[in-house]
């Protein structure tokens, strides 16, 4: 299952010749993650109040063609791996209404405790992440 946000460019996100500079889109990414967990009922925040936290622990972005300012962006994530202590998502921008690809990325999280070590993702949120088939209730 995927999630769409949406994201308009405004000009501090923009370099000198006028398109968006290329680690916002990181930003953007973050922000359509936020917006999955919110669609299936849960939140980093709740996440954090638990002592476990997912910080970035690997990220890649192919850029396709640029995005300017004002542009409505649609970036659409999806979560694509669920391991025991990590989670990967995908994710595509494009601009709204239209179907050229602006960039494709990746991101890797791995879950830790306040300790700073790696722990097991808490089941709650396996259970929220972890796409269902279509063959349970």
């Amino acid at each position: 299952m995927s999630v769409e946000a949406t994201v308009r460019v405004i000009y501090g996100d923009t370099d000198q010749m006028g398109v968006v500079y290329y680690a916002n889109y990181f930003r953007y990414f973050e922000l359509a993650r936020s917006e999955l967990f919110r669609s299936k009922g849960g939140s980093y925040r709740d996440m954090e109040k638990e002592g476990r936290f997912l910080p970035v622990v690997d990220a890649s972005c192919q850029y396709k063609a640029s995005a300017r300012y004002d542009d409505l962006l649609k970036v659409r994530v999806q979560v694509t791996e669920v391991r025991r202590a990590s989670l990967e998502f995908g994710y595509q921008v494009r601009r709204d209404g239209e179907d050229t690809v602006l960039c494709t990325g990746r991101t890797v999280h791995a879950c830790i405790g306040t300790d700073g070590k790696p722990t097991a993702l808490p089941e709650s949120v396996k259970r929220l992440l972890t796409p269902k088939d279509n063959h349970g209730p």
